[in-house]
């Protein structure tokens, strides 16, 4: 299935730098394979717990072709995000706004920003300004660890793209800017615990 932008570019997955190499099952004990099922898990308990309500963003999506294979199925074919994604997650804690991307990699000492968009950037700055708080949770697969960045902090590794720098972030200018999320029972990843830290 194709899925496109509004402005006719191709949707892009992320992906692992060697899309050839065959996946293997790595066991973490209690660490996740997926930081967004991680994230949804961590969030219902917040949520059923009267701790946070934070929710995954829908993202619309105008299907503009379809498949009728069988009378009883149908297969989308080519689809449309009907507007930019801004981030992943969002809404409210202790009568704050919060905003959030969360991304994966499975590279082992940096983190590439090709999975970013300016957009989202923009979006960032926005909530920022209007005294939200807003940062970015970065999985490393492979390694089993997952930070968190405020995007005060995050902001200026982008800049440094835009003006013909690096176009990653090492895990070693991570840990200086960054918290580390430990893996937990319930919560899964107690993200809120580090943002109280930087805000309550």
């Amino acid at each position: 299935m194709a899925i496109r932008y509004p402005n006719g570019k191709k949707y892009q997955p992320n992906t692992p730098a060697s899309s050839t190499a065959q996946k293997k099952t790595v066991s973490y004990g209690k660490r996740g394979m997926s930081l967004e099922q991680d994230l949804n898990d961590t969030n219902a308990y917040y949520l059923t717990h009267g701790i946070a309500i934070i929710h995954k963003k829908p993202t619309p999506v105008q299907i503009v072709g379809v498949d009728y294979p069988k009378r009883s199925s149908a297969k989308i074919k080519e689809a449309y995000f009907k507007t930019p994604s801004t981030t992943d997650y969002n809404g409210v804690y202790q009568g704050k706004y919060i905003d959030f991307e969360a991304k994966e990699t499975k590279n082992t000492s940096s983190f590439p920003l090709s999975n970013f968009h300016q957009h989202q950037l923009t979006h960032m700055e926005g909530v920022q300004k209007q005294d939200g708080i807003v940062f970015v949770i970065i999985a490393f697969q492979t390694l089993g660890e997952v930070y968190l960045i405020l995007f005060e902090n995050f902001q200026p590794f982008w800049q440094r793209m835009i003006d013909g720098g690096r176009k990653s972030v090492t895990l070693q200018e991570l840990k200086h800017v960054a918290d580390q999320i430990p893996y937990g029972l319930n919560p899964r990843l107690d993200y809120l615990n580090i943002i109280r830290k930087h805000y309550f």
